[in-house]
């Protein structure tokens, strides 16, 4: 009886054993879950804002862009970045410290604006509707942009010095908040295609259909918009 008694003790204690390790496990891999998740970077692409806009070509409004030469209408794309970095100061000694990126946040808007004359053209308005479906196939990967430059920024540590060292942390911040503004603007790059596109269809100026210009120029964009590569006299036979 004493031994089996045992026996059932032992049981019982090490199922407790494989419960308890069992629980421990799943809380710090649920931490750890959470721990990733509250540092991804925030991505809030907000929903695209179109407006066509009639303007009188004697007396355009002053909020509109000016017109490229020959043009009577434009589609006007303003892809907008807004980055905030947020981070916490380990303060070494009265001068030094290093700050820690915990944080950060991107809000991602496109306004597209079509600004024609009133009586203007089917074609015209075809044309111009053709750079908006450029400006909208480039901000649908928007997000996936913004957040790959985002990202790296999440536990950079960074070192810091000076009398006010909340006024150097501040200062670090909002560069880097520049930094991916600029960087985002860099890779997200749609003009390139939107001019390759107006070199297809001359401007509006030919009978080539615009669904065929503005899919050419999305997949050709890379090759026809790189420079051409450069040969030394040298290397000519």
């Amino acid at each position: 009886m004493e031994t089996s008694l045992r026996s059932r003790l032992s049981i019982v204690l090490c199922i407790l054993l494989v419960l308890m390790l069992g629980w421990l496990g799943w809380r710090n891999l649920s931490s750890s879950r959470t721990d990733r998740q509250a540092s991804a970077p925030s991505i809030d692409k907000q929903p695209v804002n179109f407006v066509n806009r009639t303007f009188d070509p004697a007396n355009p409004p002053s909020d509109m862009p000016p017109l490229t030469p020959g043009e009577n209408a434009e589609c006007d794309s303003d892809f907008l970045s807004n980055a905030s970095v947020a981070g916490e100061t380990r303060q070494s000694d009265a001068t030094h410290g290093t700050v820690t990126i915990t944080r950060v946040s991107v809000t991602l808007q496109l306004n597209i604006s079509i600004w024609a004359p009133a009586g203007v053209s089917q074609h015209v308005m075809e044309h111009e509707e053709g750079h908006r479906q450029i400006s909208e196939y480039y901000y649908r990967t928007a997000d996936t942009i913004a957040r790959q430059i985002a990202e790296p920024y999440i536990g950079r540590q960074v070192d810091i010095s000076g009398a006010d060292l909340n006024a150097e942390s501040n200062k670090l911040l909002q560069q880097m908040a520049a930094e991916i503004t600029e960087e985002y603007r860099k890779e997200l790059n749609p003009e390139a295609a939107q001019l390759l596109y107006d070199n297809i269809t001359g401007h509006s100026r030919n009978e080539v259909a615009v669904k065929d210009a503005v899919a050419h120029a999305l997949k050709n964009v890379v090759v026809e918009s790189s420079p051409p590569v450069r040969t030394d006299a040298s290397d000519t036979h």
